[in-house]
């Protein structure tokens, strides 16, 4: 073979940072290390890139092609994360959606990505029976039988052993799409965030230089595996260098602890309310921690007393900051400066550059200025999914504007002072108060609404709504809870509901939200 002369495009050279690629080429170098174990079995790297390639057989047999979407809904589960290597390696796009939603939520963001196969667990496939009909989908594939009364629905596991041909790797390029993550705007409409590989390569290199991850280390996900802080800051870096990452299907304190304890966990990743009822348990303080080195906290900021606590076990904690639109870390606090630098978010990742923004739209130089959080980097998405303007509104001559406000000290330690989208957090789930206040505007009692955050010390925050009736009206929290209930997730339900004769407004009309916050939520 003549190297000076350039391959045939039949016989294409893949680019090893393409996601597909790069774990091929991890499995090829570390055939026998276990990739992933999950409820009792492991993977090795090799035997996952077989469950890779083995599933893209099932996808392109059944028309999945290059562009084409994948869309996934269960709970934690190793052919998730296979799915996601699959769908890249035909240069289709991976979807997974937010087992916590209602049947209309999920339906609008099946038919905005306009997937073609679907894949569901038995747990959430029914979940889908009042929309199915009228979704976008045209294959359904199921993880075991749902029995002959769901005929829609195919076997996966009879599909992988259907011996379909393994289709050749698509030789695709870092800069397209194989991830879309939805995260709901202030708008209240969901958008699907659009990653590329090299998203997802520069993203893992940060968790890679920030955290010292590497093949020697053991790492636990308990967090779903729709958020991108489970992919982004934990599961995609440790199997790219090469680590043992075991898998829960979701987080259980009780089993959390005893696999730490039991797999000798050195890096795990939680949000600050997993780590409060982690820190409750009778457990916690006899647990075998010893082989944990570090947890990536992120979601929120933790509590000084939280971190007071784990550090009575010897626990490391690294507190980060980012997005969906940063494929995760942005900003890291490395876990030295966890008690002297209390509510920072660290310092800016290595391959990211951070700035703060003015209103005037000039960068503050001087410490201690408020202004707009800016990101630029290869680990920012390129835009939203079929939305153009917003795109335009958000990404500007390469830089993510992220609608959070902080400051910068002098030694460049960033510190969130506020949330310029209104945006609730409870247990580490984004909550948009919008999408709330759109469905309490059709309750024939409600004249006007308005949704706010208050503190909580078990989620870190909790939905409070401030409604005014219309005349001879009553409400109550029950009713309230119970009317929106069938098109919400539970995550985002009301806790308190207060009742008032007008809302504050605006001399333009805007309600004020800084007035309700005082009275109802102690903040202004």
């Amino acid at each position: 073979m003549n190297l000076s002369e350039p391959m045939s495009a039949a016989d294409p050279t893949l680019d090893p940072t393409t996601l597909a690629e790069w774990f091929r080429r991890r499995a090829t170098r570390a055939p026998d290390r276990p990739a992933l174990s999950f409820e009792g079995r492991t993977w090795t790297y090799s035997q996952l890139q077989d469950e890779i390639e083995r599933l893209s057989a099932v996808l392109a047999a059944g028309g999945l092609r290059t562009g084409e979407r994948l869309a996934w809904l269960g709970f934690n589960d190793p052919l998730q994360i296979v799915a996601l290597f699959a769908a890249a390696r035909i240069g289709a796009i991976f979807v997974p959606l937010n087992f916590r939603l209602s049947a209309p939520e999920l339906q609008s963001i099946i038919d905005d990505a306009g997937v073609h196969t679907l894949i569901a667990d038995k747990t959430h496939a029914s979940l889908l029976d009042p929309v199915r009909e009228s979704l976008s989908c045209q294959r359904y594939l199921s993880l075991g039988s749902l029995g002959s009364d769901n005929a829609a629905w195919v076997s996966l596991a009879a599909e992988r052993d259907a011996g379909h041909p393994t289709p050749a790797a698509v030789n695709s390029r870092p800069e397209d799409v194989v991830l879309l993550l939805y995260t709901s705007g202030t708008t209240g409409r969901p958008k699907g965030v659009m990653i590329s590989s090299l998203n997802i390569w520069t993203g893992n290199l940060n968790g890679l230089l920030s955290t010292d991850l590497s093949s020697r280390d053991i790492t636990l996900n308990c967090a779903p595996l729709f958020h991108a802080a489970a992919l982004g800051v934990l599961v995609l870096p440790s199997l790219m260098a090469g680590a043992h990452l075991i898998l829960q299907r979701g987080f259980d304190a009780a089993g959390l602890l005893r696999a730490l304890a039991e797999h000798g966990v050195t890096l795990t990743m939680l949000v600050p309310a997993m780590m409060l009822m982690i820190s409750q348990h009778a457990d916690f303080g006899t647990a075998d921690l010893s082989a944990l080195r570090l947890v990536l906290a992120g979601g929120a900021p933790v509590p000084e007393p939280l971190l007071r606590t784990f550090a009575t076990r010897g626990i490391a904690v690294s507190q980060c900051y980012g997005m969906t639109e940063s494929t995760a870390i942005a900003t890291l606090l490395d876990a030295e400066f966890a008690m002297t630098r209390l509510g920072s978010c660290g310092r800016p990742a290595a391959l990211t550059e951070v700035c703060l923004v003015d209103r005037e739209g000039q960068r503050i130089t001087e410490p201690n200025r408020p202004g707009e959080v800016w990101l630029r980097g290869g680990n920012v998405a390129s835009g939203y999914w079929n939305r153009p303007e917003e795109t335009a509104a958000a990404f500007c001559d390469g830089w993510f504007r992220s609608g959070d406000g902080a400051t910068v000290d002098e030694q460049g330690f960033y510190t969130i002072c506020d949330r310029l989208k209104d945006m609730i957090i409870s247990g580490g789930e984004n909550i948009y108060p919008a999408e709330i206040e759109g469905l309490l505007y059709e309750h024939s009692a409600i004249a006007e609404a308005a949704v706010i955050g208050a503190p909580d010390s078990r989620w870190g925050e909790r939905v409070v709504v401030v409604a005014a009736l219309k005349p001879g009206s009553c409400l109550d929290l029950d009713a309230l809870r119970a009317f929106v209930e069938p098109r919400l997730a539970r995550y985002k339900l009301p806790s308190e509901l207060h009742v008032v004769d007008a809302l504050p407004r605006s001399s333009t009309g805007k309600i004020l939200k800084a007035e309700l916050r005082k009275r109802f939520a102690g903040a202004g």
